[in-house]
């Protein structure tokens, strides 16, 4: 019979853990003793240090063909709220986070039906062309997929054409819990669980650094997401292209998924053992993210005693969480994030997209 003690000894000797003794982790009524072996695990790869960016997002549209049911944020072509920005609004907000001193511009949108392959390509351009310093890391592997298809090209020459108009990385979105049989609740219309595996395989076959995220708390059970963290881990064995893992916590207020959620669901007790058993089950993820804007500041700070290393970066104007029901702020200063890190007993550490270390604190 699997013990916590017997995990705990197995974690402390360095060794990787089974599914079935994530489940017992998952299990344990002891949310403090799981925090404090997930703390030790992260204070072993990465010290006192706790990263974050400067950032942008821009959602440069809510038009999508997929009509996932946890989804607030998508909107028919002629439904009120719609939207489709402009490249000069897209440039207009690309210079003005370059001002702000941004590092990293956040782009992700919805499938829209009627942008042309040239769309994107030119929305890359007109990003970098803002400020040559920027890094862009665009495109879920649900977009990178839908956009191979719509260029009627293979991935990887889909992937060389968006590196050469200025792809530098890639959000971990679209991947909400892959297995099937959840999935096919969530999102039935989106690529498959499988699909989006095979998508980011490829996007690290073309040396492009990525995330990897999880959306819980809805209908999944706990051995969803440890099949889901194994089918990370192992493409992570394969390719060592994951740079951080940020699980997302449900947002319901506004969505249509109005199915009945698990009643140990919900609230920071669900969030942080959540936080800590992936930075004890995922081995090779270096990065585990609280992503406060979803987590709000509170929970996220307290995230930090729980195995988490980054807490994302300043964001400004993301619209997909909150227009979910996220309550958190639309942004958060340079300095407010350095303060809430301090204030954790923790060292603020700036970095750019791929963890390289601009300024600590």
């Amino acid at each position: 019979m699997i013990s916590f003690a017997s995990i705990t000894e197995k974690v402390r000797a360095g060794q990787r853990i089974t599914d079935e003794e994530a489940l017992v982790l998952f299990e344990h009524p002891d949310l403090l003793a799981i925090g404090e072996l997930a703390a030790a695990v992260n204070e072993e790869k990465n010290g006192r240090r706790v990263f974050f960016n400067v950032n942008r997002h821009i959602n440069y549209t809510n038009v999508c063909v997929n009509r996932c049911r946890f989804c607030a944020f998508s909107r028919e072509a002629d439904e009120s709220g719609a939207y489709a920005l402009d490249l000069a609004e897209i440039h207009n907000r690309a210079v003005e986070a370059a001002a702000q001193g941004a590092t990293e511009i956040h782009i992700v949108g919805g499938l829209h039906p009627d942008l042309p392959f040239d769309f994107y390509l030119e929305m890359l351009r007109t990003v970098r062309a803002a400020s040559p310093s920027l890094h862009v890391k665009a495109f879920t592997a649900v977009e990178i997929d839908y956009l191979s298809r719509l260029a009627c090209l293979s991935l990887p020459e889909t992937l060389q054409e968006l590196k050469k108009a200025g792809l530098s990385s890639l959000p971990g979105g679209g991947a909400e819990i892959l297995g099937k049989e959840v999935r096919d609740q969530l999102c039935p219309e989106k690529i498959s669980g499988e699909r989006w595996l095979e998508v980011m395989e490829e996007v690290h076959r073309a040396e492009l650094k990525s995330n990897a995220t999880m959306l819980y708390g809805h209908v999944e059970s706990y051995r969803d997401r440890v099949d889901h963290m194994r089918r990370l881990r192992e493409l992570q064995d394969r390719t060592g292209g994951f740079q951080v893992f940020i699980p997302l916590a449900f947002q319901p207020e506004n969505t249509p998924l109005k199915l009945e959620r698990r009643p140990e669901y919900g609230g920071g007790v669900d969030d942080l053992k959540t936080l800590a058993v992936a930075r004890i089950y995922l081995d090779n993820f270096q990065h585990i993210k609280a992503y406060w804007v979803m987590l709000g500041p509170k929970i996220a700070q307290v995230a930090l005693a729980f195995g988490v290393n980054d807490l994302d970066g300043t964001v400004v104007e993301e619209k997909i969480g909150h227009d979910a029901g996220a309550d958190s702020p639309q942004a958060m200063a340079r300095e407010d994030i350095v303060n809430l890190i301090r204030k954790a007993g923790r060292e603020p550490v700036e970095r750019d997209t791929l963890y390289n270390e601009l300024r600590t604190f």
